[in-house]
Parts: structure tokens; sequence; C-alpha cells
């Protein structure tokens, strides 16, 4: 007599080794999962701008305060403020938001540390895959706004720069805060990358430098709202 085929709910209803859970294709619908969470909770947030930088900053600093009054303009202009959720410059553009009666989003990561998210977000979220959190971040953004960090720092806005240069987004300001910080690099980008060929001309254009949160705030809205006279950004508008 022929076997039985099992149906997909007896499947589902049978017990499964523990090990199951731990492979990569449970992995995938975990990915799967926390994909649709985000996409579900993020959809209706309108204009939004995601704010990066060291979580290492304590109130008080110059920059925290910085993050803080950059956070405060962007909600008094009607745009969403949207951080990796935890302490330091996070934390102070989610406190700027809240202060600008604005929405303040929180997408935390898990740590082997133990990241605590801040407890200004008034919508926060709870990421395990990097990868996923940073499409979230340019999914729901019309810009990244670069504050002093380290590697983390580093790994967003290197990221975001080739995804606006391979033209997977378009008109997408990216604003590095504070020109003294960001010089160094800068100058690399011109003396080594630029003249050696490595990257056009047009491409250094994509780094914008602001030294203060209006001019940062100006700078994301002229570039949002089609004003600006980024050169990327006309080539964009001409095509």
């Amino acid at each position: 007599m022929r076997p039985r085929r099992r149906t997909e709910d007896e499947q589902l209803l049978q017990r499964q080794d523990a090990a199951f859970t731990h492979t990569d294709p449970w992995r995938v619908m975990r990915i799967s999962a926390e994909l649709v969470e985000g996409f579900e909770r993020l959809a209706e947030v309108g204009l939004a701008v995601t704010i990066f930088g060291s979580a290492r900053v304590p109130a008080g600093h110059p920059t925290y305060e910085a993050a803080r009054e950059t956070g405060r303009l962007f909600a008094e202009s009607g745009f969403a403020v949207v951080t990796g959720g935890g302490p330091g410059l996070m934390e102070a553009a989610n406190l700027g938001a809240r202060d600008g009666g604005g929405l303040s989003i929180g997408c935390n990561i898990e740590l082997p540390h133990e990241q605590q998210g801040n407890p200004y977000a008034n919508l926060s979220m709870q990421f395990r895959y990097f990868f996923v959190r940073k499409l979230m971040f340019v999914k729901y953004s019309e810009g990244f706004v670069i504050f002093p960090g380290g590697f983390g720092t580093l790994d967003e806005l290197f990221e975001a720069v080739t995804l606006v240069q391979t033209r997977k987004i378009k008109q997408f300001p990216i604003v590095l805060y504070d020109s003294g910080y960001w010089a160094g690099m800068l100058d690399w980008i011109r003396d080594r990358l630029l003249e050696e060929g490595k990257i056009s001309p047009e491409d250094r254009e994509l780094l914008m430098v602001a030294d203060s949160p209006q001019a940062i705030v100006d700078q994301v809205g002229a570039c949002v709202h089609g004003d600006c006279d980024h050169p990327f950004h006309r080539a964009e508008n001409a095509l």
C-alpha cells in the first residue's frame, strides 16, 4: 500500500528537532519576518531623514547639542528623524525630534554588548540583522546626515555613497557635519581617489559639508524639494 503523503498542516504541527531553528532556512524566515515588520511599521512615515553619528558622545558635548538642534529643526520642518536608536549622537537627534514635536524613530540593533535603545524615540524597532536595518534607513529616508563617528558611521556613509554613485538611489543628499572632522577624509578622496582616477570628478560632489544645524536642514530640504544647486542633482533632474 502506497504511504499517505503528509499534509502541510501535519508537517507544521509535528514536533521538530529544536536544532532546526538554528539552520539557514530558518534564518531566512526570521529575516523575512524582520523585513515585513520594518515595512509595515515604516511604510506610512512621510518625509524623513536619517542621522548617524557616534554612540560615544555624551550629553552636553558641543556635537551632542548640535545633533539635538538638528533633530529639532528637521522636526519643525516636517521631517521625521530616524536614527540607529542607541546612545550618544543618536540619542541627541531623537531627543531633538521630540523637542520639535516630530516623529522620532529609533532602529536599534542587537549587539554582543547589549546596546540599549534610547528613551526618546516614539517609534522604536529592534533588529537582529545589520543589512535589514540599513535597508530601512535608505528606503524610508530622503537623505542622510552624518555626524562625527567611528567605523559604524563610516559603514553607513560609504554604503549610501555607493548606492548614489551607482544610481541605485537618486537625489539622495548626504551631508557631513563638521568640516574639521571630515577634512582629512575629504582631502584623501580628492588627492588619492580622484587624482588616481579611481572615482570620477562628479563623484566627489556626492558628499556635502555643513558646519551648523541650520545649514544641514537647509541643504537637505533644498535637495529634497528640487531647489538645490548640487551638480549631481541637476544632472538627475535633466534625465
